[in-house]
């Protein structure tokens, strides 16, 4: 049986998400590279609901938490899980920031802040979408002018394509017709060792950040760039994810584990900004940005509260998200890369998952 015919049965059927909703037809699409790496994106907030990559020991594995129907996203739609994150991923203080003077208000969804652009994000809208060839698909979407309280009339376009080099590239651009905001991502949770194969705590990770912005209590960044050294934060050198996560630090206590954004030392696709090792599988994931930050989360929301894909549940801690992103807060802290877009120019990033076998 060849490899294609034996995956195609791990990934989820098209008919758990078909559907219309506000007179747009959801759809699962299915994406294949030339070295065997499968994927299914739905258009439905455009999420990742299969990543299929081969092992150490050869064994084909879905390293993505997720679900193998629409009603499952839509249930557990708190968690954002696979989905592209905007206008503004990450928080928004008090849910309010100023462009030229003047206050823009929008839906607290994570009192006291906004959090992942709104009541109503691009997570939960349906992409028109379209696959121009068996590893490519293209995702687009109009944010009407002051849709969740943000100004201008944004055009989004997101490319997902499984590359020949084993890598899930994920491309972004955006346009506006005014000053805007803007800050997007995807918010994949990942287990190297395999969907429903336990908590990510004794997966090795290392992020190439000296610094990361710590928070307050309602995890809005203080202002500050402070240094990892001598704190649970320093993945400068691999280390197993859970060494720290319970340590008593106040940053920690604030997160409820890791839901911090790093700064990253290089932000290109040529260095990598982190590089994740699946203790079990021996699968390395190496994540190359050319956003400046990092979102490191641990799962640390995961109640068991949803089954996902082979009816396993969101336990605690059995996922991990890396969010390539801004730093939250940019509208709001004048010291941070700005997330300004402006009419005439191009909103334009790229972010690469590329795995490897150890």
């Amino acid at each position: 049986m060849t490899d294609t015919i034996a995956t195609s049965k791990m990934l989820p059927a098209t008919s758990g998400f078909e559907q219309t909703i506000d007179g747009k037809q959801v759809k699962l699409f299915y994406l294949k590279g030339k070295n065997g790496m499968q994927a299914a994106i739905t258009n439905y907030g455009g999420r990742v609901v299969s990543l299929l990559v081969k092992s150490q020991s050869g064994k084909m594995i879905d390293v993505i938490a997720g679900f193998d129907n629409l009603k499952g996203y839509q249930e557990a739609a708190g968690n954002y899980y696979g989905a592209l994150i905007g206008r503004y991923g990450n928080r928004i203080a008090n849910g309010k920031f100023k462009i030229d003077g003047k206050e823009y208000s929008m839906f607290i969804n994570n009192a006291p802040n906004t959090l992942h652009g709104g009541k109503v994000g691009f997570d939960s809208k349906v992409w028109d979408a379209v696959q121009p060839n068996e590893h490519t698909l293209e995702l687009t979407y109009h944010s009407a002018d002051m849709e969740e309280g943000f100004p201008g009339n944004l055009e989004v376009k997101v490319t997902y394509t499984v590359t020949r080099y084993n890598s899930l590239e994920i491309n972004y651009e955006a346009k506006t017709d005014k000053p805007t905001v803007i800050n997007l991502t995807n918010h994949a949770y990942f287990n190297l060792n395999g969907h429903g194969t336990g908590t990510v705590l004794k997966h090795i990770m290392q992020i190439n950040a000296d610094n990361y912005t710590p928070v307050n209590k309602n995890l809005i960044p203080v202002g500050k760039v402070e240094t990892v050294k001598g704190t649970p934060f320093d993945f400068r050198a691999p280390l197993p994810i859970g060494d720290g996560i319970e340590s008593d630090n106040e940053q920690i206590k604030f997160g409820h584990g890791y839901d911090h954004n790093y700064v990253l030392n290089s932000h290109n696709t040529q260095v990598p900004a982190a590089t994740v090792i699946g203790d079990q599988s021996g699968l390395v994931m190496k994540v190359f940005t050319t956003q400046p930050g990092v979102q490191f989360y641990t799962g640390n929301f995961m109640k068991g509260a949803f089954k996902m894909k082979g009816g396993h549940p969101d336990d605690f801690r059995t996922a991990f998200c890396l969010e390539t992103q801004h730093y939250p807060d940019s509208p709001n802290q004048p010291a941070f890369p700005s997330t300004l877009l402006e009419p005439g120019k191009t909103f334009k990033s790229v972010t690469l998952y590329q795995f490897e076998r150890k």
